[in-house]
């Protein structure tokens, strides 16, 4: 393991280096504004119409479409969706970044799956904070830092260590640490952990336990506290000090039940799925489908992103957080319509 800090990242690697932010969603407004705040001159690069745009205008940023943007820049930052990235490529980004550049992604889907090929002559790397973009403002902003990933995949001014780490300490991931790790590995294990557990297993597990219980007859009021309105508790807990700390915090008669249930119901059959999961990540087919998707209109997704919202646990949560003023519920969950219709929504609310 190789971690580096504030002591090992040396501003002076971009002393004087014009950054250029490409998205100002989730993660986009954190980078520009931490390395604004930094020292950067920085310029947010969006697509005629974006979204984003009336806010990162707001925020005090000059605003150019993505191709401009980077004409100039010494530094470059790609925070689009990463179905986007190819395209935006193709279209002449490419091209238009200036040789020995430092270009940066925050995730590796699109260098490791080769959807997109960068210029030769680019150093290219990678900081990927781990924590969404309005967390990694706040800890700027309270001097802590988010952690984060650093990968290097091409160097060919034999610098891109030492630019990305300034980057990354521009951000203020080097006060928390930042872990040094490869575009594969981060690809496969990020996409890995949002399916088996973070989003896929965790929304499948949580409706499979609600379903089981209104099934049987019990109320779906009780059903959505026990198995989603709780999470949250023992999340924060398994947070803060792990497995143990959950288990010495709850009952006995709960920890007792950790022992004996969770093996059953994470047995072997779902290791092995697992596995496969793995698998279809790792052989790039997973992602050939998602790609497929986009390009087709991505039609399959959006069926079943409405179909999921109509989940009777939806209809009961909506309800029961409304009574629950002191959680901050969100009324309605943004679609990508009302987002684009509405070019002065708040950046935090629009993907990517």
């Amino acid at each position: 393991m190789q971690m580096y800090y504030d002591a090992d990242a040396d501003p002076a690697a971009l002393a004087g280096a014009r950054v250029t932010i490409l998205g100002y969603g989730s993660q986009g407004h954190a980078h520009a504004q931490n390395l604004r705040d930094s020292g950067y001159p920085v310029r947010v690069g969006l697509r005629p119409g974006s979204a984003s745009r009336a806010q990162a205008v707001a925020d005090g940023f000059e605003v150019s479409d993505p191709v401009s943007a980077v004409a100039d820049a010494d530094v470059v930052m790609v925070l689009i969706p990463d179905h986007d990235q190819a395209a935006l490529f193709a279209s002449g980004l490419a091209e238009a970044l200036r040789p020995g550049c430092l270009l940066l992604f925050a995730h590796g889907f699109s260098i490791h799956y080769g959807t997109v090929t960068p210029p030769r002559d680019c150093d290219v790397a990678m900081v990927a904070p781990k924590a969404p973009g309005h967390m990694v403002r706040a800890l700027f902003k309270d001097e802590i830092g988010c952690p984060a990933l650093l990968a290097v995949h091409q160097d060919p001014s034999g610098r891109a260590l030492e630019r990305t780490l300034a980057y990354a300490r521009g951000l203020g991931s080097t006060k928390a640490g930042v872990l040094k790790t490869t575009f594969k590995e981060e690809t496969e294990t990020d996409l890995f952990g949002e399916q088996a557990v973070l989003c896929g297993g965790v929304s499948a597990l949580v409706k499979a336990a609600f379903e089981t219980l209104t099934d049987a007859g019990y109320q779906p009021e009780l059903a959505y506290f026990e198995c989603l309105h709780e999470l949250k508790l023992i999340v924060d807990l398994i947070y803060q000090g792990g497995l143990s700390l959950m288990r010495y915090s709850v009952s006995d008669t709960a920890e007792y039940g950790d022992y004996v249930s969770g093996p059953v119901i994470i047995d072997d059959h779902v290791r092995e799925r697992m596995r496969e999961v793995l698998g279809r990540i790792q052989d790039g087919s997973f992602a050939e489908h998602w790609i497929d998707e986009n390009r087709s209109g991505r039609g399959q997704f959006l069926a079943r992103r409405a179909a999921e919202s109509g989940h009777p646990i939806e209809a009961v949560g909506q309800r029961l957080r409304s009574q629950m003023p002191w959680i901050r519920p969100v009324a309605k969950v943004p679609t990508e319509a009302a987002v684009a219709e509405a070019t002065a929504e708040p950046a935090a609310a629009v993907k990517a």
